[in-house]
C-alpha cells in the first residue's frame, strides 16, 4: 500500500536507500527516467537480490516515459534505456509521466533531458504527438513483455474517459498528486468505477515542491494543528497520520 518514491534522492545515497527500504519491507519502488538516479536504484535492487532480501517477483518496480520520448519510434528505446539502468528484464508498470510531448533530445546529447530543449537556455519546445501514437507504442511494450502494465500520470477524467474508448490495452494505473489538501475524490471514484488503480504522490502535501520554488512550506500537511493533535493522541508522527489517511 505504501511505496518508496525515488524523486530527489541524491545519486550518492540512492543505492543504500533502496537497499535499506527493501530490507525494511518496502516492495513498491516508484522510479522515472527524469529522476536521474535509475542506475543507482538498479544497484540497490541488485544488492537486495544478491543478499537474498527479496526475489524479483516480490517487488513492484514502476518507471515513467519522459516527455521527449513520446514519438512512436522513441518509446521502446526509452524503455530499454530505463531497463538497462535498473538492471531489469521487465517493468511491472510503465507510465506516461506527463500528457505533454516535447521535442526529442538524443540520449547522447543529454540524459535525462529534463524540460529544456537546448542545453544553453531554458524553455520547453513542444511536439505535436497525439496521445494515441504514444499509447500504441506503450501497448507494444506490453505485447513484447518488456512491461507488465501501462498507465498515465497527471491527467484527469476527460483524458482517461477518451483513452478507454479506443485503447487496446487499458490503463492499469493512474498516478496523481493526492493528500488532504488535494483529495481528488471525483477522480478516485471514476477510476474505481473503471477498474483503474490509483497511486497517490506527494502524500504529505506539497512539501516536495518547496525547494524548487513551486510551493510554500505552509502547504505541507504535517504542520496542520489537527494532524499534530491526532498524532499526539495516538503516539504517532504527523507523517504516519497523513499516510494512514491516504491508505
Amino acid at each position: 500500500m505504501i511505496g518508496l518514491g525515488l524523486w530527489k534522492i541524491p545519486n550518492e545515497k540512492c543505492e543504500e536507500v533502496v537497499f535499506e527500504a527493501l530490507k525494511a519491507g518496502y516492495r513498491c519502488l516508484d522510479s522515472a527516467c527524469d529522476y536521474g538516479n535509475e542506475k543507482e536504484v538498479g544497484l540497490g535492487i541488485k544488492k537486495a537480490l544478491d543478499a537474498g532480501v527479496v526475489k524479483r517477483e516480490d517487488i513492484w518496480v514502476t518507471s515513467k516515459l519522459w516527455n521527449t520520448y513520446h514519438r512512436k519510434e522513441h518509446v521502446r528505446a526509452a524503455c530499454l534505456r530505463t531497463l538497462k539502468d535498473l538492471g531489469l528484464e521487465y517493468l511491472d508498470l510503465y507510465l506516461i509521466h506527463f500528457p505533454i510531448a516535447l521535442k526529442f533530445v538524443p540520449f547522447e546529447q543529454r540524459y535525462p533531458p529534463g524540460w529544456n530543449f537546448r542545453d544553453d537556455k531554458a524553455g520547453m519546445e513542444e511536439d505535436d504527438v497525439p496521445l494515441a501514437e504514444t499509447w500504441s507504442a506503450m501497448e507494444d511494450l506490453v505485447k513484447e513483455g518488456l512491461v507488465r502494465n501501462i498507465g498515465m500520470c497527471n491527467v484527469g477524467t476527460s483524458v482517461l474517459r477518451d483513452l478507454l474508448t479506443w485503447a487496446k490495452v487499458k490503463p492499469t494505473v493512474l498516478q496523481v498528486e493526492m493528500h488532504p489538501y488535494l483529495t481528488q475524490e471525483k477522480l478516485l471514484r471514476f477510476c474505481r468505477q473503471k477498474g483503474i488503480a490509483v497511486t497517490a504522490f506527494s502524500n504529505l502535501g506539497a512539501g516536495s515542491y518547496v525547494q524548487i520554488g513551486m510551493a510554500a512550506i505552509e502547504e505541507s500537511c504535517l504542520t496542520v494543528p489537527q494532524v499534530q493533535q491526532i498524532a499526539k493522541k495516538h503516539g504517532k508522527t504527523a507523517a504516519q497520520v497523513v499516510l494512514r489517511w491516504g491508505v
